[in-house]
């Protein structure tokens, strides 16, 4: 499968807990007593055509991968989130679920009309997991690229709530089944899943969803390097996430996984990523 083909590995996993439930926290590092802000800009847009791309356009060779690349930064840069910066949060969702949990994208950033044509967006991320030879979970994500990571939390609580509803659910389903690739494994079982006659009760049975919360860190900011004091500085950062995440209820209602990125500066992420993507749309 092309989607096999991944950007090679930046981030580092600090943190990765199971009680009460999953969350973990990725970071892109330091060099030179400097977070590295620049590489993480640098590594969402070598992961870009792999989250905007179908799997079909993924065959790239020396011959067309510029191309490739202009196509998916057309894709990221004429979304109206994009104005809002939130594709970063899906990107770095995206890439480190692929990466570090092998998922595979039932369909790249799901987008919907509605009669008005107005542009709707349901989750950030749908991708499934394989679990051993004939298992599987389909993984239906949220992402929030926020200053603060409680407002982040609180919004990203609101957006779960708001897509766990049944009526949302079953629109989602009916939109999402189609769109699954009859070439990944155990499709016709995943469609099934997806197929507004199987109850909501066997999705989430089979559903994890994953939040990732990327946002401003103290904990980088104080720091200058992987020492022991940054590492649990940014464990309390996790732990204060997912204790707002726990007082929602949800972990209690569906499985639930935390995905905390720490960063330096969110609008120097920003500021780095849109110079490195305009580089790839300029209009003659």
């Amino acid at each position: 499968m092309k989607h096999d083909n991944l950007p090679d590995r930046l981030l580092t996993r600090l943190h990765s807990n199971d009680v009460p439930w999953l969350h973990d926290s990725y970071c892109a590092g330091f060099e030179i007593s400097q977070w590295r802000c620049s590489a993480l800009a640098d590594h969402l847009i070598e992961w870009m055509p792999d989250y905007a791309l179908m799997e079909e356009e993924l065959d790239v060779h020396h011959g067309n991968m510029y191309v490739r690349l202009k196509q998916a930064a057309a894709r990221v840069y004429s979304t109206d989130q994009y104005g809002k910066r939130g594709e970063l949060g899906e990107i770095a969702l995206h890439a480190i679920c692929r990466d570090f949990f092998g998922t595979i994208p039932l369909a790249p950033r799901v987008f919907y009309k509605t009669s008005s044509n107005d542009v709707v967006k349901s989750f950030d991320m749908a991708h499934v997991r394989y679990v051993g030879e004939s298992g599987f979970e389909i993984w239906l994500g949220e992402s929030k690229f926020y200053k603060d990571g409680i407002d982040a939390v609180s919004a990203a609580i609101q957006s779960v709530k708001t897509h766990i509803n049944a009526g949302f659910l079953k629109h989602e389903k009916l939109l999402l089944g189609p769109q699954v690739s009859k070439d990944i494994p155990h499709s016709q079982a995943i469609r099934k899943l997806l197929a507004s006659q199987t109850s909501l009760d066997a999705l989430f049975q089979n559903a994890v969803f994953p939040v990732c919360i990327a946002c401003d860190s103290n904990a980088v900011l104080a720091h200058k390097s992987h020492t022991e004091a940054y590492v649990g500085s940014v464990l309390t950062e996790l732990n204060v996430l997912r204790d707002k995440l726990n007082q929602s209820g949800l972990p209690q209602q569906i499985k639930m996984h935390l995905i905390y990125v720490p960063l330096e500066s969110k609008e120097r992420v920003a500021k780095a990523f849109d110079k490195r993507l305009k580089g790839l749309i300029i209009e003659d």
